[in-house]
């Protein structure tokens, strides 16, 4: 079996892994927080802002952040309330991001020329973002140690010649970032199908593609169903393999209020969340009559039911959940499902009736890792509730499954009509701040027929019709030397990927990467055999253009369009925005004769939005609208109870029971993100809401799994994974006791990402599965060794 280890960097030269460097001193243990958010919330906020980007700067832009005529979030995709906005519409991590992109500090040319790629790659990620804001194009050329500046016009003439070299428009691939603009991701996939094809893979692939891909089969539609309104006629929400604590804070506010009005709250997660247990609103201390109560009391408590399904156990869960209620339907045919709503909007549901029937009991226990107990007693409160939300984030997308386990959940809400009503539905809650907008603007590798369609007639060409590549599949394609260009519009994709080193393998093996970022990050230093890094200008950075100051717009996880104005000078003259890299790229490569008029798009983004709303539906008078107040996008489901699916129907589906037994020694591991990092940018090394301080490599498990395998608190163990005839090791990680399921594990990404492999992805969506990975332990031959390397790097440092 092939062997695929991380050894010490202070072995092996830094170019020979992808992966970030084994951090450990500093790492320890302690007692997690008791409730979310609070006064050390503040404090946190505080200090980045100010120790980051000054107190009068800083202040100004929280008091621009998520603001009608501010700019929107570079963080989650939580929608901010449609009127009656707090002053301060944020939440700890939003400032950090805030503080991290408006910074003082630059990573300027004399900075590259001061350190070697080679240097560069054995820091840590979070040196790395600490080095500031990109300044100027650079170029790695083939053969050279360090990055040097390039003139712009120079840049895209290195992509336009290894793009117009390839054997195929095919051969080459262009991810998109969740951070990128409703119009520059329109411009984008526009340049890329007018190049030739429809390899357009994106950060959704490896995050809500499982949702999409299940809501597009069952409803007719790859987005969520409710609004923010709906939670405040909601009877019972569903968290589901989510963190809005971490991930999503200001959901909690959300749920706080929907709490306060009668709403029960089940959190069904493998790992006990405080931010879905208690909260103390942060907003509360601006209120002389909650301050002192919230800062000396436990906080608001969230959820009243915390379910601790095995991982991968949701569909089972599900599942008992239904048959619980189907034995309360037997027993008073009429009062527990919704049979006018089934009989006129479903199909399939004598298969689904006929399935739970069928699933044994003890196989739904085993399988779920939940008492029968306490699946009744949710059962039960899914009939009490009159109106039913259920949201979800990656803990039920990255499984093997993923796909039939959100249809499982769906499956659910169909039963009692709790879609397209008031109170009711799926709500998916995305990740970055745009992931769902780009998808609307057509960055698919997969758009169907109708969409292309309508964009050939808008710009008189013929788009390519053959389906492209995935995130998956384009970095296999990399890895086997079908695709020799990599182009990314934004993000840290070395760090957010599965199988780091086969990735960097990929990333290696091309002739060119060119990446359009902000900061630092890993994704330059593993890279092809030129390099490009394009600074563009950030969210909260004003954007003068030809004919003036432009503003751009983002969709939120509910189909909400916002205007986003920057509001702070840019970090370098030398930056541009990303519809004007794209534009200028475009007419780089398609030259002269293309009939696009790229350099007016570039300045004047109203051309851009006059364009969107001929091509894509629901922007119709995009201009006029965006300028008046946000608003929402059709979404049919949820409006008008129309399903737009093969059986013009909800579709009920029936999916069998996941099971796999685990061999001794085996556990399966999930990855995480501790509580100072948003998606792969790190902001600190401290995860206060799990107890965790000053380190990232740490594995989470059972104490009595601990126990069974001789292990002890604070013990470095080996993570290896064997999948595909191939071992994956991940080195030194700290043994952290936790109220995880027995056979289960934790880690963060984006260190433990090796461990996932490149070949095991959900079943239809393709979506890697990092929260399933099968792991085994062995103790570090040489922890003593793990640790003098850490010092001999901080003293580098």
């Amino acid at each position: 079996m092939k062997t695929r280890e991380i050894k010490p960097v202070v072995s092996n030269p830094p170019s020979t892994s992808a992966q970030p460097p084994v951090e450990l001193a500093g790492t320890k243990l302690d007692q997690p927080s008791a409730a979310a958010a609070g006064l050390t919330a503040v404090a946190k906020t505080n200090r980045h802002v100010v120790m980051g980007v000054g107190p009068v700067r800083g202040t100004k832009l929280l008091f621009e952040v998520n603001q009608k005529g501010g700019f929107d979030c570079q963080s989650c995709a939580w929608p901010s309330p449609d009127e009656h906005r707090h002053t301060f519409e944020f939440c700890e991590n939003g400032a950090k991001a805030i503080a991290d992109e408006a910074t003082p500090k630059r990573c300027t040319p004399e900075f590259f020329a001061r350190h070697s790629v080679a240097e560069l790659a054995a820091k840590g990620d979070y040196w790395l973002n600490r080095q500031g804001r990109l300044t100027h194009p650079m170029v790695l050329r083939p053969g050279a140690t360090h990055y040097a500046p390039i003139a712009w016009d120079e840049a895209f003439a290195v992509v336009a010649e290894e793009l117009r070299a390839l054997g195929s428009p095919d051969e080459a691939a262009f991810y998109t970032s969740g951070r990128t603009s409703n119009e520059a991701a329109f411009l984008y996939q526009l340049f890329v199908r007018q190049f030739g094809t429809n390899n357009l893979p994106d950060c959704s692939n490896m995050c809500h593609e499982s949702s999409g891909t299940a809501l597009g089969e069952t409803i007719g539609i790859g987005k969520g169903t409710v609004t923010m309104d709906d939670f405040a006629h909601a009877d019972l929400i569903f968290i589901i393999g989510q963190n809005p604590g971490t991930n999503h804070p200001r959901m909690l506010s959300t749920l706080e209020g929907a709490k306060r009005r009668g709403a029960t709250i089940i959190a069904v997660n493998p790992l006990p969340e405080v931010g879905t247990s208690r909260f103390k609103n942060p907003q509360h201390f601006l209120n002389p009559l909650k301050a002192l109560p919230t800062l000396l009391g436990e906080g608001a408590r969230l959820s009243d039911l915390w379910v601790q399904p095995r991982i991968n156990g949701d569909l089972a869960l599900f599942k008992g959940i239904m048959k619980e209620m189907l034995a309360a339907e037997d027993v008073a045919p009429g009062t527990v499902f919704d049979h006018t709503f089934i009989r006129e909007h479903t199909h399939g549901y004598d298969a689904l009736i006929a399935d739970l029937r069928a699933a044994a009991w003890d196989e739904i226990v085993a399988a779920s890792g939940v008492s029968r107990e306490q699946i009744k007693q949710v059962a039960d409160a899914a009939m009490r509730s009159r109106a039913t939300i259920c949201c979800w984030a990656m803990g039920l997308t990255q499984q093997p499954n993923s796909v039939e386990t959100i249809q499982m959940v769906v499956n659910f809400l169909l039963l009692r009509g709790d879609i397209g009503r008031p109170g009711a539905g799926a709500c998916p809650v995305r990740g970055h701040s745009n992931v769902q907008g780009d998808r609307t603007m057509g960055i698919f590798e997969k758009m169907p027929d109708w969409w292309l369609d309508r964009l050939d007639a808008e710009f008189a060409f013929k788009s390519p019709r053959a389906h492209g590549l995935d995130t998956v599949d384009a970095i296999k394609a990399m890895h086997d030397g079908r695709v020799k260009v990599f182009f990314a519009m934004g993000g840290n994709f070395l760090s957010a990927t599965p199988d780091t080193e086969f990735t960097g393998e990929a990333l290696r093996r091309c002739h060119l990467t060119a990446h359009v970022s902000t900061k630092l990050n890993r994704a330059h230093l593993v890279h092809g055999r030129t390099a490009l890094i394009l600074p563009c200008l950030g969210r909260s950075e004003r954007d003068p253009q030809a004919a003036g100051e432009q503003f751009v717009t983002v969709e939120d996880s509910m189909g909400i369009i916002n205007p986003s104005r920057g509001k702070t000078s840019p970090a370098s003259p030398h930056l541009l925005s990303e519809p004007a890299i794209v534009c200028r790229l475009a007419r780089a490569v398609l030259g002269a004769a293309n009939q696009v008029p790229w350099e007016a798009f570039a300045g004047n983004y109203d051309l851009i939005r006059d364009r969107i709303a001929r091509v894509v539906p629901g922007f119709a008078d995009f201009n006029t609208r965006i300028r008046g107040d946000i608003f929402y996008l059709p979404n049919a489901p949820r409006d008008a109870r129309e399903w737009r699916t093969a059986t013009k129907k909800a579709q009920f589906t029936v999916a069998p029971i996941p099971r796999r037994a685990l061999a001794p020694g085996e556990y399966v591991m999930m990855t995480i993100r501790t509580h100072d990092q948003f998606n792969t940018t790190v902001y600190g090394l401290d995860d206060r809401y799990r107890g965790v301080f000053g380190g990232r490599r740490v594995v989470f498990m059972h104490e009595e799994d601990m126990r069974a395998a001789g292990l002890q608190q604070g013990q470095l163990v080996d993570l290896h994974n064997r999948h595909g005839g191939e071992e994956r090791v991940a080195a030194a990680f700290m043994v952290a006791p936790y109220a995880i399921p027995r056979g289960c594990a934790a880690t963060y990404f984006p260190e433990a990402n090796v461990l996932v492999p490149i070949g095991s992805v959900a079943d239809k969506s393709n979506t890697p599965t990092s929260k399933y990975v099968i792991i085994t332990l062995q103790p570090t031959a040489d922890p003593a060794a793990a640790l003098r390397q850490r010092k001999d790097e901080a003293t580098s440092e």
